[in-house]
């Protein structure tokens, strides 16, 4: 993708009524993005998605791929706002020498922000469509790049920490990485494309309450298996 040129309005600060318009364009973008990809999303239905004309997108972003940057920009910092408190929490439970007990607890708390994402937010189908076609090579790799280096770097750091010193093994070891995989392995099936899970399911979407069911499960499926590990480590003798 081109390096885009700095929109003539900064991206921050200014009148409400003119940051909304430019979120509205974002949220347009990113929807018509991941239904259509870069190439395939004109700066002309942006526009009328978002109820503007083209010259007032031109003027928040410059051209297209502006607009693009200013979707993965968005997507990386909403996710990683989300995760701030959970993350912030795990990591001072970790600084402290905590529990197991308070160890298990952050972790759950993460996993629980990571369904809350996927499950529960609201446009949260356009975000996941507009990064899956990322990963599939669709278009360009922007809000990936960011998400990978933003939130997902730190975040694997801290949830292989804790799960370690739940186990009692080392955050470098196979083992822990492929239960962190496994864990992490639960929620896919509610990513992206969610049809397979909703058929066997016999569900036709995921509203707030079966989200809620899920979440439940997930987490009481992943407190057994924390649980599990902790108890093997005792038994094995790899912690006291």
């Amino acid at each position: 993708m081109n390096q885009t040129k700095r929109a003539r309005r900064p991206s921050a600060g200014g009148y409400a009524r003119g940051d909304e318009t430019r979120q509205r364009i974002i949220d347009a973008a990113i929807q018509l993005f991941g239904q259509h990809g870069f190439a395939g999303a004109s700066t002309r239905d942006i526009a009328a998605a978002a109820g503007v004309n083209a010259p007032a997108l031109q003027y928040y972003f410059e051209n297209k791929e502006g607009v693009y940057q200013a979707c993965a920009e968005c997507i990386a910092n909403e996710l990683k706002a989300s995760f701030v408190p959970a993350m912030r929490h795990a990591t001072e439970v970790v600084k402290s020498d905590g529990s197991v007990d308070a160890l298990i607890e952050a972790f759950l708390g993460i996993q629980g922000v990571t369904l809350d994402c996927v499950l529960l937010r609201p446009q949260a189908s356009n975000r996941r469509l507009f990064v899956m076609r990322e990963l599939d090579g669709e278009q360009p790799h922007v809000a990936s790049k960011l998400l990978h280096q933003r939130l997902k770097q730190p975040l694997n750091k801290l949830t292989l920490t804790l799960l370690s010193r739940i186990a009692g093994t080392r955050p470098d070891d196979p083992i822990t990485r492929i239960r962190l995989l496994t864990l992490k392995g639960q929620i896919m099936p509610f990513y992206h494309p969610p049809g397979a899970c909703l058929n066997l399911l016999g569900w036709k979407e995921i509203d707030a309450a079966k989200g809620a069911l899920l979440k439940t499960t997930v987490l009481a499926q992943t407190r057994t298996l924390l649980e599990s590990w902790r108890v093997a480590a005792v038994s094995d003798g790899t912690k006291p």
